[in-house]
Order: C-alpha cells, then sequence, then structure tokens
C-alpha cells in the first residue's frame, strides 16, 4: 500500500511548508515554472499490467490439469501481483518499518506454503487490483487539476516598436506588450492598456459569467479572451502567474498531511507489528489447544494477517482530502493543505475585514437628494459631475463615475479652482457651481439652504460622506452621498453561512462606527467592531478564540495578515487580495466576491463527514473480520472483505468530486 500512498502524496518523505519564496518570484527570475518542477500525474499502466497478468495466470493454474504446471501458472501470478508490494516492504524494512504490504506478502507466502497457492495468488490479485483503482483514482484527481497548466499559451503575439512577433511565453519580460485577440487564451498575467472586451475567467475563479474588461484591468494567464481585441502589459513573469500559483498551492496542498491521517500514520507501524504478534499468538495457540495440524494453525494465522490489515482505515482518510482539495480548486477555492481542510470544517464563527472584503474598497454615490423633486436629481448630477471632473480627489472620481453610468454628458468648467480639504468650485454654462463641504460655502459668504443641511445630517447619520452641491442661479442645491459599497451577494452569502450552521459572522473594521454599522445592516451581519488597528483587529480574534469558538478570519488587504495569521483558518480573497494576504492564508478564495466561501465551508464538512464514515467503516470491518477469523473464516472470504472495505472507502471520498450542494 506504501507504493500507492505516495501516489497521493508525491514522492517527497516528508510535507513542504508553504513560504513566501513559494508565492513570490524577482521579475527578472528565470527559474522554471512550477508546473515544470513537479511530476506529470500518468495513467497507472504497469500496475494495471501486473494486475492482468496476475488475473491471467490465475485463471491458467485454476485451468490446467497438471498439479505442476498449475503451480508454476500460479507462482508467475505470485510474481506479477507481488513483485510491486514484496519491493515497497523491502524497501520500508530498510528502514525500519513496518507495512501494510509486508502482511500482504506474508500472508500469501504462508498460503503458498501450506499449499493453498490459488487463494494466496487471490490475495495478491485483489491487493493489486486495490492499489492499481486507487493509483487510477488519484490520476484522474491530479489530473484535473494538471490540465490547468495546459491552458497557458505556449506562444504570444509581442508588440514592440510598433511590429507585431510570435514569441515563446518564456522570453517576455515585465513591461512588454502582448496583443490578444478575440477568442484567444490569454498567456500572461498583465493590465489592458489598450481596447475592451469580455473574458472568461472560470479557469481561475471558478466563475463562468464572462468579467469586463477595459482600460487598467488585469487579466489572467490562462483565460479565454471574448470579443474585443486589446493590448495587454505584462505585470508578472511566466514563472509567477496566478495560474501557476494555483498549481503550486494544490501541490502543496496534496503534500501536506491531514491530522487525520497524521494520526493513522502515527500508529500504523505500531499496529502492523501488533498484527503480527497476534498472528503468532494465534497460530500458537491454534497448534497446542484447537488443533495438532501444523497447516491448519498457519492457515488462522494466515487468515487474521489479511483481515487485520489496516488498509482501508489508511487510504480513507487521503482519499478524502485529495477528492477535495481537487474539486474546491475547479470551484475556485485553494486550500494550502488538508489540515486546513478538516479545520474549516469545525468553523462556527467567521470574522470579515470590511474594506475590500464586504465592501470594493473604494466610494461609490449612494443616496442623492434635491431640493426641488426627484426629477431635478440628473441635473444636479451633472453639474456636480462635471466640477468634479476637473478634481483629482477619490470622491471626485465617484461622482464622475456615477455621471458615465447614468450616460450625462458633462459641460464644459471655466475658472475651476479646488480649495483643499473643503471642495471644489466652478463655472458651468456661466453659472457658478460648489462641491463640498459646508465651510465651502461659508467661505464664498454663500449659506447652505436649511433642507440640504438636514439632508446631509441625516445621510451622515447613517455612515455616508456627504458633499453638497449649489448652484444658486440656477437655484439648484443637493446633496450627494458617499460610501464604500458591499460587494454583490454579501448578505446572500451570510445567510448561506448562517443555514451551514455558523453561529456568527462578525466584521472587523479600521472604519468609524457610523460607516461600519451601515454597512452591517446592509449586509445583514451579526455584529461590527469599529475603529480598529491592525493589533487591536488581533486582540479581538483572540477574545473570540478564548471564548471556544473556532474561527475563520477573511481578509485581503496587507493589514489584515496578522488577523490572518491568529485565527484558526486565515481566508483571503485572491482576486483583489495582496500577496502579503494570499502568502499568510491558509484558504484562498480566487474570486473578488464572497460567494465561494460557503461552498469551501461545505466541502470541509464534507470531507469531515466522510473521514469519519471512512475510519468507522474501515474499523468496523476490521473488527468483524477479525471475529469471523476465529470463527474458521476462509480465507478467501477474509480476502474479498479486507479489499472490498478498501476499494469502498476510496469510492466513497471520489463523491466528493461529484456531489452537489443543497441550494
Amino acid at each position: 500500500m506504501e507504493a500507492a500512498y505516495s501516489l497521493f502524496f508525491g514522492a517527497a518523505n516528508a510535507p513542504r511548508t508553504f513560504s513566501s519564496d513559494d508565492l513570490q518570484m524577482n521579475g527578472n527570475s528565470r527559474a522554471e515554472p512550477v508546473s515544470a518542477k513537479q511530476p506529470q500525474a500518468r495513467p497507472p499502466r504497469c500496475a494495471a499490467v501486473q494486475t492482468g497478468l496476475c488475473l491471467l495466470f490465475l485463471l491458467t493454474g485454476w485451468l490446467l490439469a497438471s498439479p505442476r504446471l498449475a503451480t508454476g501458472a500460479y507462482a508467475l501470478a505470485y510474481l506479477a501481483g507481488g513483485a510491486a508490494s514484496l519491493a515497497t516492504a523491502a524497501a520500508a524494512l530498510a528502514r525500519r518499518r513496518l507495512t501494510v504490504d509486508l502482511l500482504m506478502v506474508v500472508a500469501a507466502a504462508g498460503a503458498a506454503a501450506i499449499g493453498d497457492w490459488a487463494e494466496g495468488g487471490v490475495l495478491l490479485f485483489l491487493f493489486s487490483l486495490s492499489n492499481t483503482l486507487e493509483a487510477y483514482a488519484t490520476y484522474r484527481t491530479k489530473r484535473s487539476i494538471e490540465s490547468l497548466v495546459r491552458l497557458r499559451p505556449s506562444e504570444a503575439t509581442l508588440v514592440r516598436n510598433g511590429q507585431e512577433l510570435r514569441v515563446g511565453v518564456e522570453t517576455l519580460s515585465i513591461g512588454d506588450l502582448v496583443r490578444i485577440r478575440p477568442g484567444d487564451r490569454v498567456p500572461v498575467d498583465g493590465d489592458v492598456v489598450e481596447g475592451e472586451t469580455w473574458v472568461n475567467e472560470a479557469t481561475i475563479t471558478g466563475e463562468s459569467e464572462p468579467v469586463a474588461k477595459g482600460s487598467g484591468a488585469g487579466v489572467f494567464a490562462g483565460t479565454i479572451n471574448g470579443g474585443g481585441s486589446v493590448l495587454v502589459r505584462i505585470t508578472r513573469p511566466a514563472t509567477d502567474t496566478m495560474l501557476e500559483r494555483i498549481v503550486r498551492m494544490v501541490h502543496e496542498a496534496q503534500a501536506q498531511k491531514n491530522p487525520t491521517q497524521q494520526f493513522v500514520e502515527a500508529w500504523e507501524q505500531y499496529y502492523v507489528l501488533g498484527v503480527f504478534v497476534g498472528a503468532i499468538i494465534v497460530f500458537c495457540g491454534a497448534l497446542l489447544v484447537h488443533t495438532g495440524d501444523d497447516r491448519d494453525a498457519l492457515y488462522h494465522a494466515m487468515v487474521l494477517l489479511v483481515v487485520a490489515s489496516p488498509c482501508a482505515v489508511v487510504v480513507g482518510s487521503p482519499a478524502v482530502v485529495l477528492s477535495a482539495i481537487a474539486r474546491a480548486a475547479r470551484h475556485g477555492v485553494l486550500f494550502k493543505g488538508g489540515r486546513y481542510l478538516e479545520l474549516l470544517g469545525e468553523v462556527d464563527v467567521v470574522a470579515f475585514d470590511k474594506t475590500g472584503t464586504i465592501t470594493f474598497g473604494k466610494p461609490a454615490v449612494g443616496d442623492i437628494w434635491v431640493s426641488n423633486g426627484v426629477q431635478q436629481a440628473e441635473k444636479m448630477l451633472r453639474l456636480a459631475a462635471a466640477v468634479e471632473r476637473r478634481s483629482e480627489h477619490h470622491l471626485a472620481v465617484a461622482i464622475v463615475d456615477e455621471a458615465e453610468r447614468r450616460s450625462l454628458s458633462l459641460p464644459e468648467v471655466d475658472e475651476f479652482e479646488s480649495h483643499t480639504g473643503l471642495g471644489v468650485h466652478g463655472h458651468v454654462e456661466g453659472a457658478w457651481v460648489g462641491v463640498g463641504r459646508e465651510a465651502l460655502f461659508t467661505s464664498h459668504d454663500l449659506s447652505v439652504p436649511a433642507a440640504a443641511q438636514d439632508a446631509a445630517d441625516r445621510l451622515r447619520a447613517t455612515g455616508q460622506t456627504v458633499l453638497i452641491a449649489v448652484a444658486p442661479q440656477l437655484d439648484v442645491s443637493g446633496v450627494i452621498g458617499l460610501a464604500d459599497q458591499p460587494r454583490p451577494n454579501v448578505a446572500e452569502t451570510l445567510r448561506a453561512l448562517k443555514r451551514l450552521g455558523i453561529q456568527s459572522n462578525v466584521i472587523l473594521t479600521g472604519d468609524h462606527q457610523r460607516a461600519a454599522r451601515s454597512v452591517a445592516e446592509a449586509v445583514g451581519a451579526d455584529a461590527v467592531l469599529a475603529g480598529l488597528l491592525p493589533e487591536q483587529k488581533v486582540l479581538e480574534l483572540r477574545r473570540i478564540m478564548d471564548a471556544g469558538h473556532c474561527l475563520a478570519m477573511v481578509g485581503d488587504g496587507v493589514n489584515d495578515a496578522p488577523a490572518l495569521a491568529t485565527a484558526h483558518v486565515g481566508i483571503a480573497m485572491g482576486g483583489a487580495g495582496t500577496d502579503v494576504a494570499l502568502e499568510v492564508a491558509d484558504v484562498v478564495l480566487m474570486r473578488d466576491d464572497l460567494k465561494a466561501l460557503p461552498f469551501a465551508i461545505w466541502i470541509s464538512r464534507r470531507a469531515k463527514r466522510r473521514i469519519r464514515q471512512n475510519l468507522v467503516f474501515a474499523l468496523g470491518v476490521i473488527g468483524v473480520l477479525v471475529l469471523c477469523s476465529f470463527l474458521r473464516l476462509p480465507l478467501w472470504a477474509g480476502v474479498i472483505g479486507h479489499e472490498g472495505s478498501t476499494l469502498l472507502v476510496v469510492l466513497n471520498g471520489l463523491r466528493l468530486l461529484v456531489e452537489k450542494p443543497k441550494p
């Protein structure tokens, strides 16, 4: 079985840790992509051939009338079905380790010693078949991840000095410009500098809906360009694209062992030694008490060796973990190890950073009030945006964006002036227009209408930042409320977490209390803690953890890194997240929203349930078979029960690849 385990967890003798060196490379690095370093998954053809030959020789021996020829055929079946297990057992013994393979080889040799060649051959055939099927299942799950690597084109269209050249992706450098035409796969990570299009990012985020891309928008290698031709400036080397990061994270996760597997492996050697001691005791007891027949006593001992072998116990956990990690990666959720997969399933409180996680992280126009009717709102917004277009303030950008979203034509502005901390003003179509705080108008000997002042106070009470717009000559006055808007589907996500059994959703933020409370009420959070510095966020998380809760923290920024590292499980937003947040986090959501979070918790809990099911089933089967071995259980029945349970726990784990969550 050890050969099969190595297929689940790679050739490394110990899991590697996840470090910043794995995530970040210098822009001038010529290191190979991680996909080139990792051994490619290969179908277990050799194991399948050996298993087929074992069955062929078994059938031949059963059909041959000559005992001598039949024994020769059975010996060939032993060689085909047991050579790999013998090699694995010998290698383990050289390291002073006892493995399940040794149990199987000894049991088959014992069956041959007492003349039951056929039953020993059946044992090796089923054991070999079990290993082959496990290896094939592992190959399928690994192949689903490695298929991502093949999505990145090997060539790109480099634009240099007005000329377009087809070059290898590995020759490109940060800052180069590449042309991506409709229908092309994006070859690099970069930012759009010319053109507009939409991109299918399902390979990266798991989201099938196309995403609009304009000037300044980021694109990822391996995604599919839609209807427009765009010019992209490379921001990451080919060795460090988001696609390469995904593959690297998945390989790291597959190499790490979850707590259940570590526990099982901790007692595996002692268990195997105990089975050998038990078989010796059974042999001696049967020889001295039950029967005086050496052959019969050895037969009983061999049956115990087979039925007490913990194959199903050992593979029950990795089969589930590998399937869950592969399934989650296809849905835009990356676990950095099996232990985080199990731990996330225990979470009962989720804490969220507000800015950039719950919200977009930039202000947008919220409420608009005008003095002379709703129909005048667009007129007031048009005047305000015309003046703010000359400003570089982030609030001005939000107002202009809102006007453009409403397709408003903006007139030219004359005599524009900006007053730091107060606002801006200018002449629009011959009329003076001011946009800013009350102090702007006081400094120009103008008064804010009482109704506008009342509206500003009301909007401030809801946590919005307020800008007052007044054009006295046009009899226009209004108030524009701006706030960092919640991301779409956040409220739905929090409700889904509640349905999954999460006790409390908490928002942590450094923002002021009114704005934080407004966002919390809009998305349906259970609690909000505002005005927190990064170190204060850590203290609040520790307070929740000290109360006995299993806590997950979701964040995206550099200031979230201490909180992500403190929580039981740190979850980073992959699309919007900083490199530091991605490095520190234990789980990465590749989308720029939280829709994948309920799926991540669902699959974690399913995985924990499957692991428990597998362990209980496997231990139960072993117990029943061991009891039956004292009731003269035939070796062939023990073989079928043992190997059948192993196959069932593997198949139970593989169900996670296709099982659908409830709405």
